[in-house]
């Protein structure tokens, strides 16, 4: 009876559902589970049907174990789907009609879920209303068991719904494009959207890179299979050892009450958090690269070093690449791209900037809107030349804006991606400055912001003096370089006296400076991402909203300096952590490749010591309670 009662409650366990320890990469359970899944797929994996159904389900259990209930919900995109485009390819008249209603059934259920607290809350500020949210699956769930088994005053964010739904709606629009046929079998459409490896955080995979992969005969090399494990190892050290490291001992603490923190560990909290951040979200991304790697699937790269980039475009560019092209192919593009503005590009663009107008209650966003309003609407009239270079920047501001708003339901999110985007419109008008000239706004802005700080004193504007002050300083360098080049009538070489000597090569110095400015920016972004992230939805507009506000009043305030150096040593720890994670980011890519390729040929025997090896020492850095994913909210 005892063994009977202990299979019992494994079975129990096994298949419950806990939602406060949903199954992570990080855990021993997860492994246990691969390993099992792994097991029965090598006695599957040459009958290729046989293979494709078992991880199908496998994949199915997985997502149970990490969202409980919210399975039917996966299942529903699923089936809804796989008709909807058969229905779209087989249709001869509507085509367009159908594929309206398929993506509004996908984007809406994505609403009804991710956005439902953000719409109530803008509307109720909008119309001076008391609208509250209301859970109608739990309500009919409730009607069904026939009790108040569900809450239906809260509804709750599904587990990877943004990133399964973009995978349908390309599908879907693929279909449309004719880039693609629908899928024939049910349980091969069904295996694409719910792979688990890349189901709860992506990347975001497109079904003409998947489907050919799933009749194709099962081959790992021996160099794949070194491969896949490195991906696996890397991913494990990134998120234990510098994700959660940094998290646990020092940001998640600044971040939840920065009031009680100085300006220098508030500004220390930000930079380690766009190491965390990309630690989090890249290692989760490697772990998934490598388990499907090692049952024959590619996944496509999601990450290239995203802080090696010398300007905000290039940063996105090599950031959450596969989200940043299904922005530019299912959104930019439609807007009218680079080619010309659509109605959808000013609905957006306009409607957004009212509704921020309205809600700030600040005439000064108000004559600020205005003012690009009719600086923009003058240039467009009078210089129809630059018509093409103003749709390509609203375009791409309505992307950055739009897809701001996909990673969360906050206006902070709003503002991280409009700066993300602003950033790239001024990189573009700032490249097209001479040297002179780039040092005269700069000038000029650093002056205005000095006056700024003189006589309408505020932290912020602090803050932005000090940036237009070291960016100034790089440019004056910079022309003071070019112009001795000019002078010397020579590009390499300078006479000093008669002698003719090579000048030093400032290329991989203003590389690095490009690089530095770069981060610094995108690192100031995140403070509004970070704000936005881990909040209950029915408080987040406002919390988040604090939150940045109080950690740029620390950081723009005066700093104690005497105090540093005892700050530095009690947070030697962090600081070695985010030197050493930087300086890995920033090695090479060449360099990269030959480490992997070796770690690849190890002998058997080899690498299974240096696995036990990087298992200990990750071991070393776990937590009582491991951290979720950050990107398993988005």
């Amino acid at each position: 009876m005892a063994i009977l009662s202990l299979i019992l409650e494994f079975l129990s366990n096994l298949f419950s559902f806990d939602q406060a320890h949903p199954l992570l990469f990080t855990q021993f359970y997860f492994w246990a589970f691969f390993a099992l899944v792994f097991a029965v797929f090598s006695l599957v994996h040459s009958k290729v049907l046989l293979r494709n159904a078992f991880l199908f389900a496998a994949s199915l259990f997985f997502y149970y174990k990490t969202s409980g209930l919210f399975l039917l919900l996966l299942l529903f995109v699923i089936v809804y789907n796989f008709f909807a485009g058969k229905w779209l390819h087989k249709a001869k008249k509507g085509r367009t009609a159908i594929l309206i209603l398929s993506v509004a059934v996908d984007l809406g259920l994505l609403a009804y879920f991710k956005y439902a607290y953000f719409i109530t809350d803008l509307l109720n500020n909008l119309l001076g209303t008391e609208f509250r949210v209301f859970d109608i699956f739990a309500w009919v769930g409730n009607q069904i068991v026939g009790g108040q088994t569900f809450h239906v005053d809260s509804i709750f964010l599904p587990v990877g719904i943004s990133f399964f739904t973009f995978q349908a709606v390309s599908y879907i629009v693929d279909i449309k494009r004719e880039r693609i046929e629908p899928v024939r079998n049910f349980l091969d459409f069904g295996f694409y959207l719910s792979f688990f490896p890349q189901l709860v955080a992506g990347p975001i995979v497109r079904a003409s890179e998947f489907m050919d992969q799933l009749h194709k005969p099962y081959n790992l090399s021996r160099r794949w299979f070194g491969i896949a494990i490195f991906w696996i190892l890397n991913g494990l050290i990134k998120k234990l050892v510098l994700s959660d490291y940094i998290a646990v001992n020092f940001c998640d603490r600044v971040f939840e009450n920065p009031l009680l923190y100085t300006g220098f560990e508030n500004l220390l909290a930000i930079f380690a958090y766009s190491l965390q951040v990309y630690a989090d979200f890249s290692g989760y991304t490697d772990i998934a690269i490598g388990v499907a790697l090692l049952m024959g699937f590619y996944l496509p790269k999601n990450f290239n070093s995203p802080y090696k980039a010398t300007n905000a475009s290039g940063f996105w560019k090599r950031w959450h690449m596969t989200l940043s092209n299904w922005l530019k192919d299912y959104l930019y593009i439609p807007l009218g791209g680079n080619r010309n503005a659509t109605l959808g590009t000013w609905i957006c663009i306009f409607s957004i900037a009212l509704i921020a107008v309205f809600l700030s209650g600040s005439k000064w966003v108000a004559i600020v809107v205005a003012s690009l309003t009719l600086i923009i609407g003058a240039i467009y009239l009078l210089r129809p030349s630059a018509r093409k270079v103003i749709f390509t920047n609203v375009n791409n501001m309505d992307t950055m804006l739009l897809g701001g708003l996909w990673h969360g339901a906050s206006w902070n999110f709003v503002i991280w991606g409009g700066l993300n985007g602003l950033g790239m419109i001024i990189y573009k008008i700032w490249s097209g400055f001479n040297m002179y000239v780039r040092v005269l706004v700069i000038t000029l802005v650093t002056a205005g912001l000095w006056a700024l700080t003189k006589y309408a004193p505020a932290p912020v504007w602090n803050l932005f003096f000090v940036w237009a002050l070291i960016t100034s300083a790089g440019a004056f360098v910079q022309m003071l370089i070019v112009s001795v080049r000019k002078l010397t009538n020579t590009e390499k070489f300078v006479f000093v006296g008669k002698k003719k000597r090579k000048m030093p090569d400032f290329g991989p110095l203003g590389t690095a400076w490009a690089v530095f400015q770069t981060f610094v920016f995108i690192t100031f972004t995140r403070l509004f991402f970070r704000s936005g992230s881990n909040l209950d939805p029915s408080e987040a507009n406002e919390k988040a909203w604090s939150t940045a506000k109080n950690m740029v009043e620390r950081i723009g305030s005066s700093w104690d300096l005497s105090k540093i150096p005892d700050m530095l040593i009690q947070h030697r720890g962090i600081i070695i952590v985010f030197i050493v994670g930087m300086l890995i980011h920033w090695l090479p890519e060449r360099f990269k490749r030959r480490y992997r390729i070796a770690f690849s040929r190890l002998p058997l025997a080899v690498m299974a010591l240096v696995v036990v090896a990087v298992v200990f020492f990750v071991y070393q850095f776990i937590t009582a309670d491991l951290q979720s994913f950050i990107y398993f909210q988005f």
